[in-house]
């Protein structure tokens, strides 16, 4: 059954969000547990405080994150992923191993065309 023009709508934009920079690697980064705000900045190199900040929302808001927050002084808060998202980690993490398994073929692929294309 062919996808309705919503569907294909909804689809692009989700696609267009766990492709962008950030959110599989937030994802992968929780994969092995709850973290805080600043573990999480740590463990995704590169992204400031407010992609983080963007990308948690986006998640928790697709039910993909839960957020936690712990009644200490002050708030400590703590991100774990949903089982949906738990299997949007595992299939990012999928992507990555086969990117991993075919980068050798791909840089040799790559020199081959840079090679052949004027400058």
């Amino acid at each position: 059954m062919k996808p309705s023009h919503h569907e294909c709508t909804q689809i692009g934009e989700l696609l267009g969000r766990i492709g962008d920079r950030w959110t599989l690697r937030v994802a992968v980064a929780l994969n092995d547990g709850p973290l805080r705000f600043n573990r999480i900045r740590r463990a995704v190199e590169g992204i400031s405080q407010q992609m983080l900040t963007r990308t948690l929302k986006a998640l928790e808001r697709d039910g993909m994150v839960t957020r936690t927050v712990h009644p200490t002084l002050p708030p400590q808060v703590e991100y774990a992923l949903t089982p949906l998202g738990l299997s949007l980690a595992a299939e990012g993490m999928r992507l990555g191993s086969w990117v991993r398994d075919h980068l050798p073929e791909i840089d040799s692929r790559r020199a081959e065309f840079d090679a052949r294309e004027p400058r």
